[in-house]
């Protein structure tokens, strides 16, 4: 005996325009990569209403692609078109969200990832199959990505937001003490404060010797000689007690396992040393991120990146982006970190700030 279900066409309706924005909406993901990678976006930001050859000219490119693209973002609600002139214009309140000059605010930037993760979507698909993640080798773009990101949140923050926001960071940082990025990528986190610090000592640590190549460029430029990058996997740095304050930038939910990476802070750092964990803002319970701003994007990012290279690693648990505060909180105690407080900052909305501290001998 079967028992017949209704079906409810309002809501079927309903999805079929939820679903058409969406496939609109990865379409726009896509003409703004591309808007902010041509430089389109900050070109037609300085200018007026102007002809598409007009704008391919300033930004220095070929007009017939550049018209096919104002179409896309003009149909697509990002740019304005005048049909009688023929002209095009980005208005400044949309400027003010896919520029260069908007800092931290610049969304464009990170809608880069959208094409990052689609290169990758048959060693994924693969990785359903086999559960063996996706290696970072495959992510051919990514620590260019990641560079430009992250280089847009600590220009704009970390010397203005994070370290005033910790209590006696400044001072200490002045006169003079030894700091570790943990997981450091391409190292600008580092040399910003090694250059902003003199009296300070600062180490990077990651298991990319690309990243790492890059931090030591940008340091022989900066003419830091303060600063020093060593390659090694985060959990084996075998540093006893070495520093003062260690800090990792959104790298602990990429690491194979997250336990022993905190195991090996807790082992670097002096007693009483302190450790800023900054983590995508998110809950370890689904259902508590359900209706976030940002919690489709950050699942989507994390199930074709975060936890595909921890996965790929030798017994990678692949706690993946959204691993969450509760989960977070409890690790670090199970650590022997203390007096653990969470923070936010105002140029990072999409980020908690963690800071706990190593307990002091006696």
């Amino acid at each position: 005996m079967t028992t017949a279900t209704s079906f409810d066409k309002d809501r079927a309706k309903a999805f079929l325009n939820q679903m058409v924005s969406v496939m609109n909406g990865g379409a726009m993901a896509l003409m703004c990569s591309l808007g902010h990678r041509t430089g389109l976006f900050d070109v037609m930001a300085t200018l007026p209403p102007s002809t598409a050859q007009d704008i391919a000219t300033a930004a220095g490119l070929h007009v017939r692609p550049v018209q096919e693209w104002l179409n896309a973002v003009t149909v697509g609600g990002i740019v304005d078109h005048d049909p009688e002139t023929g002209l095009y214009h980005l208005p400044a309140e949309h400027a003010g969200l896919l520029t260069r000059a908007a800092g931290t605010l610049n969304l464009s930037n990170g809608l880069q990832f959208i094409g990052q993760m689609g290169k990758v979507e048959d060693d994924v698909v693969e990785s359903f199959r086999t559960g063996e993640g996706v290696p970072y080798t495959k992510y051919t773009s990514f620590h260019r990505l990641m560079a430009e990101v992250s280089a847009q949140r600590f220009d704009n923050g970390l010397l203005q937001h994070v370290v005033p926001q910790i209590p006696g960071l400044e001072d200490a940082l002045n006169t003079g003490i030894d700091f570790a990025d943990v997981g450091c990528g391409s190292g600008h986190a580092v040399n910003i404060l090694g250059q902003a610090f003199p009296n300070s000592r600062f180490t990077g640590f990651d298991i990319s010797e690309e990243a790492i190549g890059r931090g030591r460029a940008e340091a022989a430029q900066l003419g830091n000689t303060n600063v020093d990058f060593v390659v090694v996997d985060a959990a084996q740095m075998n540093q006893h007690e070495a520093f003062d304050m260690i800090a990792s930038f959104d790298a602990i939910h990429d690491q194979p396992r997250p336990d022993p990476v905190f195991a090996a802070i807790y082992a670097a750092l002096r007693p009483g040393g302190r450790y800023l964990c900054v983590e995508p803002n998110a809950s370890t319970h689904v259902h508590d991120n359900h209706g976030r701003t940002h919690a489709p994007f950050l699942y989507s990012v994390s199930t074709m990146h975060c936890m595909q290279v921890s996965l790929a690693a030798p017994d990678g648990e692949g706690v993946g982006a959204a691993w969450g505060r509760e989960q977070i909180q409890e690790r670090l105690a199970v650590a022997g970190f203390v007096n653990t407080e969470r923070a936010n900052a105002p140029h990072d909305r999409t980020n908690d700030y963690w800071l706990s501290a190593k307990p002091p001998v006696g």
